[in-house]
């Protein structure tokens, strides 16, 4: 039987993918009582960089929001694995923590990161909203545009 998260992501038109392995020693999320703290997502398709370079340099501060949408998709990967398969298990996004590839001049950080604020939203409802952080980083693994972590409180 599908759950309401489930039917809300049909809605919109979002197939979450497999999730990534991650890419070095550690591990892709952590369940510690009723917190569940995802490790940084890229934008990635098929295990290929979507979005790479520097937001406002090489990519448009849209692309830039393409980007951190498409972490928060991979987000919401890791996020259903962690819960068996049950996104309605998530009670509240917490926090959202993102990076963005940029050069030193460049102030649009938070409008990036609404890509991936908006979706928790779109997705959750109410819910959806949470803490943020949005940091500018002079270089992302992989020539990543944009990484983004997470953390949700589990029911």
């Amino acid at each position: 039987m599908q759950g309401k998260i489930d039917k809300r992501l049909v809605q919109l038109g979002i197939t979450l993918p497999q999730p990534a392995a991650p890419a070095g020693a550690y591990v892709p999320f952590v369940l510690t009582g009723k917190l569940l703290v995802v490790a940084g997502q890229l934008p990635m398709v098929d295990g290929v960089i979507e979005h790479h370079g520097r937001v406002g340099v090489e990519l448009s501060v849209e692309e830039g929001m393409a980007a951190a949408r498409l972490c928060a998709i991979n987000l919401l990967a890791q996020a259903r694995d962690a819960c068996d398969g049950d996104l309605d298990r998530v009670r509240r996004v917490v926090r959202l923590a993102g990076f963005v590839h940029a050069e030193p001049a460049f102030t649009e950080h938070p409008k990036v990161l609404n890509g991936a604020s908006e979706l928790m939203v779109d997705v959750f409802g109410p819910p959806g909203r949470h803490a943020r952080i949005a940091v500018g980083a002079a270089s992302l693994p992989l020539g990543a545009a944009v990484e983004i972590e997470g953390m949700f409180e589990l029911s």
